[in-house]
């Protein structure tokens, strides 16, 4: 059975500022962020219901008794980025419970642009809560409220992906022992890194760019699969 669609718009802002600010640990202090609680836990999963939380989304107001494909999701994630006048290219669409995650990255640079989530059953593509939001100091739509602190958008951060990739390893082995992570990719303010259970992926965590905190996603649910578009 279907579960229900939640749309919130400005709250879902608030309530992602509120949680940033408990969810983070500077690099080189004891921890690194809050230990992981499972699904629901954090943000949880039924708060992921619905094209328009965060506000920005793009797609069709329809809805389907089954999910879509992960192709349909990256259709939707194109129209999304056909705005961007062809600089933005979509990266990967990963499959998981709750909803579908992508990344892109820009077309000359190869710098990673913005992390988006597409709804299973509508279609809608939206940016991603958490620090897509709340650390991207170029495409975060919340960038001209926060006001610049870090000054002209950049990818060389004072925390480098090597320390960024210690650091979240560090933070995985004192809360959830057993996961390793893979290679960092590299985005505006921040890193994020798959995390991986016996080689495979199971979620993913973000590193500050230039704190070193760190936040792990709680909002997918179990990973299903992944398709590259690169």
């Amino acid at each position: 059975m279907r579960r229900p669609h939640t749309y919130i718009l400005g709250i879902g802002i608030v309530v992602t500022a509120l949680i940033g600010l408990a969810a983070c640990t500077p690099f080189g202090s004891q921890g690194y962020g809050q230990p992981y609680d499972g699904p629901g836990g954090m943000m949880g999963g039924g708060m992921m219901r619905g094209g328009g939380m965060m506000g920005g989304g793009w797609g069709n107001n329809n809805s389907y008794t089954q999910p879509l494909t992960i192709d349909q999701a990256a259709n939707a994630v194109q129209g999304y980025l056909s705005t961007y006048g062809g600089k933005l290219i979509l990266v990967e669409v990963m499959d998981f419970a709750w909803n579908y995650y992508a990344e892109v990255k820009e077309k000359d640079t190869g710098v990673h642009a913005m992390e988006l989530l597409i709804d299973k059953y509508t279609g809608q593509v939206f940016p991603e809560m958490g620090p897509n939001m709340m650390w991207n100091t170029k495409y975060s739509p919340m960038t001209g409220m926060m006001g610049s602190q870090y000054g002209k958008p950049t990818a060389v951060m004072p925390v480098t992906a090597e320390q960024a990739t210690t650091a979240a390893q560090q933070y995985l082995d004192t809360n959830i022992p057993g996961l390793t992570v893979a290679e960092a990719d590299t985005f505006y303010g921040y890193y994020t890194l798959h995390t991986l259970k016996n080689g495979q992926v199971e979620g993913m965590l973000s590193v500050n760019g230039y704190t070193g905190a760190i936040w792990y996603h709680t909002w997918h649910g179990p990973f299903l699969g992944t398709e590259e578009y690169d």
